[in-house]
């Protein structure tokens, strides 16, 4: 059985006092085959340009992708790691939300291809992302 609100709630609780929470990035959104998570863009996660830091979108994809591959792996009793991130940066925002939406390109016994689409309120593209996640026993 798929609950929805519970995936959710734990996904959040799990996050609480680490970057992830530092950044305010919130789980918002979990369906058959994507995770989608928010963020708030404010002065503190600002480039000294004015506007979002590459870093903080970065830390945004590899938390919703590394989140959907654990969510969505099969294995028990494993560790998920991110073994590569590559974004690129389309468009600059300086206020509002951003969502970004990882869905599954490869989901092999061991590794995990995730791409990652980050948007703004409009639905604008602000970045993409792709990430490699490996799974492996504990």
């Amino acid at each position: 059985m798929f609950d929805k609100d519970y995936i959710l709630d734990q996904a959040n609780i799990r996050c609480q006092g680490t970057l992830v929470s530092t950044l305010g990035i919130e789980f918002i959104d979990v369906g058959e085959y994507f995770l989608e998570a928010k963020m708030e863009v404010t002065p503190n996660h600002h480039q000294p340009a004015g506007v979002l830091h590459g870093g903080a979108t970065a830390a945004l994809a590899e938390t919703v992708g590394s989140s959907a591959a654990a969510i969505f792996s099969k294995k028990e009793n494993h560790i998920l790691r991110g073994v590569e991130l590559s974004i690129n940066h389309v468009r600059g925002i300086s206020e509002g939300f951003v969502y970004a939406k990882a869905i599954p390109i490869h989901m092999g016994r061991t590794m995990q291809l995730w791409k990652i689409s980050i948007k703004d309120e409009k639905k604008k593209n602000i970045s993409f992302a792709k990430l490699t996640t490996l799974t492996i026993d504990k």
